[in-house]
């Protein structure tokens, strides 16, 4: 073990928060078994207390630990799935502590995919909850200077794994009920899932379980944001340029225009590329000073769903 995982799993033990890399974004963790560690998650984030959190575990033989009834779907999407980008919605141990589940029956579990992470889950032996390392609403982090500049001294220790592979949250699935349902779409698609499950799973439900990152107005940065189709993006410019506005763009092409006032960010036109890069621009932009930040839509289909969905709530909770 090294010595900075020995360390974090000692800070974790005595209830302290720790910081840590997944291949999703960064994530605050704290012992999900420890009542007053994972009310400082709370605390820290200013996070309503009714938001779940989910449980990350080093590996599948710590299912049985957190959930009970658990069906033999679930554990097909996990030998297929985990370690990797996808969480399950189960039933509840009793022993489950009401703050991890927002006082539901349910329990959010997953296996992050990136070594760091499942070094220390391993080092720990038990279950770790962590929302993302980030104020409540906010742009997540996909690097650890996002996590130190949003919170600092908040959080004990902070692991540095560098840059989150996939770049957005996982995909949120319930499997308490008889059809599969995904609750919050993620970089594991519909029809990925599908084909472990032998039909398409359904979305959404307003009796589902309440989830993490599921509230209209989530992922946003402090400035105003707006979603615009590429023709109209360059309307945007020109009219920020009119007003003598700095304005910061995100779009797949390069910039047209050369002015000072114009913040042009080119990002990937595929979905993995994109998912990848847009919080820590989102981040960067929301720095700069700009009145408005502008986003290319991204294509309306599949591969982009969970982009869309992020953006979607961006927008809405960026006030815009």
């Amino acid at each position: 073990m090294s010595p900075e995982i020995e360390r974090a799993v000692q800070l974790l033990r005595a209830g302290e928060l720790v910081a840590f890399p997944t291949e999703t974004v960064y994530g605050l963790g704290a012992d999900a078994s420890n009542v007053s560690a994972v009310a400082k998650i709370f605390a820290v984030k200013g996070r309503p207390q009714d938001h779940p959190l989910i449980v990350h575990v080093p590996g599948v033989e710590h299912l049985d630990r957190w959930a009970c009834e658990v069906p033999e779907k679930a554990r097909a999407l996990a030998k297929a799935f985990w370690p990797g980008p996808l969480t399950l919605i189960l039933k509840r141990r009793p022993e489950v502590i009401d703050a991890i589940t927002g006082g539901q029956d349910t329990v959010g579990i997953r296996v992050p995919n990136h070594p760091l992470a499942l070094e220390l889950l391993k080092a720990f032996d038990g279950g770790v909850a962590a929302p993302s390392a980030n104020r409540f609403g906010h742009v997540s982090p996909t690097t650890a200077q996002h996590v130190h500049d949003e919170l600092g001294d908040a959080v004990a220790m902070i692991l540095d794994g560098g840059p989150c592979q996939v770049g957005i949250e996982s995909t949120i699935v319930d499997l308490t009920g008889e059809r599969t349902t995904i609750l919050r779409p993620g970089m594991v698609s519909a029809f990925e899932l599908g084909k472990v499950l032998g039909r398409l799973p359904a979305i959404g439900g307003a009796d589902a379980p309440r989830v993490s990152g599921s509230l209209a107005a989530h992922y946003a940065p402090r400035t105003p944001l707006a979603l615009l189709q590429p023709d109209v993006v360059i309307f945007a410019v020109r009219e920020a340029m009119a007003a003598n506005k700095r304005i910061g763009i995100i779009a797949p092409m390069a910039c047209p225009l050369s002015d000072e006032r114009i913040v042009w960010r080119q990002i990937s036109g595929e979905a993995a590329g994109f998912a990848h890069d847009i919080y820590a621009l989102l981040r960067e932009l929301d720095e700069m000073g700009c009145a408005r930040i502008v986003v290319q839509k991204p294509p309306l289909n599949e591969n982009w769903r969970a982009i869309n969905d992020r953006l979607q709530r961006a927008v809405a909770g960026s006030g815009s």
